[in-house]
């Protein structure tokens, strides 16, 4: 915005028209954002483009695999087992609210032979789209996960409140086709919150989630599944690659999700990359 004084007197004003003629026929040398004889010039930073491409590569080493509350290879309470999860995303900015992602996740363990390989006993892909709107965010999205000779298959779909307080979430993850005799087509409901907070560079976060099956999901009857509390810590070491470690309590309901025991604790550590 350019501001000129507005002048009073008539000897002033010859001068100030004087000045200002003499000013258009010199070349300009102030800068934007400088004080220069006709005023201040504001300039308004441009606003940031989202990249096309972000993604991430995960490489965790964990004390079980746990899959919406079961203890798929009935660890229990022994810490003795262990299990590498590595994962990578890739995520698509279609717009500046919508998001194409498509991501893959393994199960690495030495519990038995592995029909895909000598220890991968699982290997996972989905696809989807992840929407913004203000502080909400909205995730539908497909996944075909291949383990046992067979190809589960997925329907995901999830809103979240993003409020910087407790960060509330709901989520259907819905299966709809198995091969595996017991497991039948069905729905996990859940509701949970994850709240989170800055302490120097470190994030620290305490999900808690409580989830409901549909009869034979896993196995089981219908009805209170699990409720799961943990506490995580993400710590930078680099601008791209923070360390992650973390621990979660299971409460089990035993004739819905016949685990190895009831009440277990898993732990979790492992590296980020993002670019």
């Amino acid at each position: 915005m350019k501001f000129i004084s507005r002048m009073t007197s008539g000897k002033l004003a010859t001068a100030g028209l004087a000045l200002a003629i003499a000013a258009l026929m010199t070349p300009a040398t102030a800068t934007a954002g400088t004080v220069s004889g006709k005023g201040t010039t504001i300039v308004t930073p441009p606003v940031e483009e989202k990249p096309f491409i972000t993604g991430n590569l995960s490489l965790f080493y964990d004390t079980h695999f746990i899959s919406y509350g079961q203890d798929v290879w009935g660890v229990g309470n022994d810490w003795g087992e262990w299990f590498f999860h590595p994962s990578f995303e890739l995520d698509f900015q279609i717009t500046d609210s919508l998001q194409f992602y498509v991501n893959t996740w393994a199960d690495v363990n030495d519990q038995i032979e592995g029909d895909i390989g000598d220890y991968v006993q699982e290997i996972d892909v989905n696809v989807g789209f992840y929407y913004t709107l203000d502080k909400f965010k909205f995730q539908l999205g497909y996944g075909s996960w291949n383990y046992a000779s067979q190809t589960e298959h997925i329907i995901d779909g999830k809103v979240t409140y993003t409020d910087g307080l407790i960060n509330p979430f709901v989520a259907v993850h819905g299966r709809v086709g198995i091969d595996i005799p017991g497991y039948d087509e069905g729905v996990v409901a859940q509701v949970g919150v994850a709240p989170s907070t800055a302490l120097g560079p470190v994030t620290l976060s305490f999900p808690v989630t409580v989830s409901f099956d549909t009869d034979g999901f896993h196995a089981g009857d219908g009805g209170f599944a699990y409720v799961s509390a943990g506490v995580g810590a993400s710590i930078p070491i680099h601008k791209q690659i923070s360390l992650s470690i973390g621990a979660t309590y299971y409460h089990t309901q035993d004739d819905v999700i016949p685990n190895a025991d009831e009440d277990f604790v898993v732990g979790s550590a492992g590296v980020v990359f993002t670019f």
